[in-house]
């Protein structure tokens, strides 16, 4: 899963393909529960093993932002330092979520999340607008990519 990813302070100023973090985590029946009941989610597929085999899953399913748990497992300063963020100027632009197959309680992930896009353009109000889109494969035991996250990073630029 290389990417032909680098690391930061390479020099160039545009920090595509640039390794932000790797991140490695479990799929536990009692995380999706919490995450079903946070969400509302009452389909009894991501509480009831039985619907869950029923329609053909080996355990319960997770529910579709279940991957955002991978937040608990990095460091936000990390990245900020790393992408060379201010946070009172950062804002979240959106996330989005590809599913390969669905994730299972069972399921262990490992995840590299690395810059795709970094541009930097003139707001509607006239300052700069730094634009960085990041994307997550994460893959399970076998290496085969379960899902795909992508992500994107508002900064506001200084008037």
């Amino acid at each position: 899963m290389d990417h032909g990813a680098k690391q930061p302070g390479d020099g160039t100023g545009n920090l595509v393909g640039t390794i932000v973090d790797e991140v490695a985590f479990d799929v536990e029946r009692g995380k999706i529960a919490e995450f079903a009941r946070a969400t509302g989610a009452h389909d009894a597929v991501h509480t009831d093993r039985r619907e869950a085999e029923r329609r053909h899953l080996p355990d319960v399913a997770a529910t579709a932002t279940h991957v955002v748990v991978a937040g608990h497992h990095r460091s936000a300063q990390s990245m900020l330092e790393t992408l060379g963020l201010d946070l009172p100027r950062v804002m979240v632009g959106g996330t989005s979520w590809d599913y390969v197959r669905p994730l299972v309680a069972g399921d262990s992930l490992t995840g590299r999340r690395v810059v795709t896009g970094d541009v930097t353009k003139t707001s509607s109000s006239g300052s700069p607008l730094r634009i960085l889109t990041l994307e997550t494969e994460y893959r399970d035991r076998d290496g085969q990519v379960a899902v795909r996250q992508q992500e994107t990073i508002l900064e506001r630029g200084r008037r």
